[in-house]
């Protein structure tokens, strides 16, 4: 379900209200999660609200659920091998049929200079499809173009998925 935009009056009268009201409504998209069993039909839903864009950072607490995602969303893009978090290593590598599947998880960097070291370059620019865990970590290596996916904890089953473009 999309998620609709309230009506602001500080725009009336604006030539650009309209424009900006379009915007925002194709360009936010949030879900109500009941189960796990919920995960394959959101996963699918955020491939098609990506369309083209290659660069998703997940945001949310400790245990809301990105890597549950991430391994669910891998599973639509068609990854075969066994996703599993990459908490020690930063990044795992997976192979799907629309290409290399990056799955970063910045949780453990002591600072920037280990994203660089990773080669972050070759990845965020790269033609792979980049999945990022802690982003803030790197906010400022992050490309303009990206889907952001916020996750947020209703209780021990319900999570709302927010999706946006920018």
């Amino acid at each position: 379900m999309l998620k609709q935009v309230q009506h602001d009056d500080n725009f009336k009268g604006k030539s650009n209200a309209i424009m900006y009201y379009f915007c925002l409504y194709f360009l936010t998209m949030e879900l109500t999660v009941n189960s796990l069993a919920d995960l394959p039909k959101t996963a699918q839903q955020l491939l098609d609200f990506a369309e083209d864009e290659k660069i998703f950072i997940f945001n949310g607490d400790m245990g809301a659920g990105k890597t549950t995602f991430i391994k669910t969303f891998c599973a639509v893009l068609g990854v075969a091998d066994v996703v599993s978090s990459p908490t020690y290593s930063i990044v795992n590598e997976y192979v799907s049929p629309k290409g290399s599947v990056y799955h970063f998880d910045f949780y453990r960097i002591k600072n920037i200079q280990e994203a660089y070291d990773l080669g972050y370059e070759e990845y965020f620019y790269g033609d792979g499809i980049c999945l990022i865990e802690w982003p803030e970590l790197v906010a400022e290596l992050l490309p303009e173009n990206l889907v952001k996916v916020d996750i947020s904890i209703v209780d021990d089953s319900q999570r709302i998925f927010r999706f946006s473009k920018g």
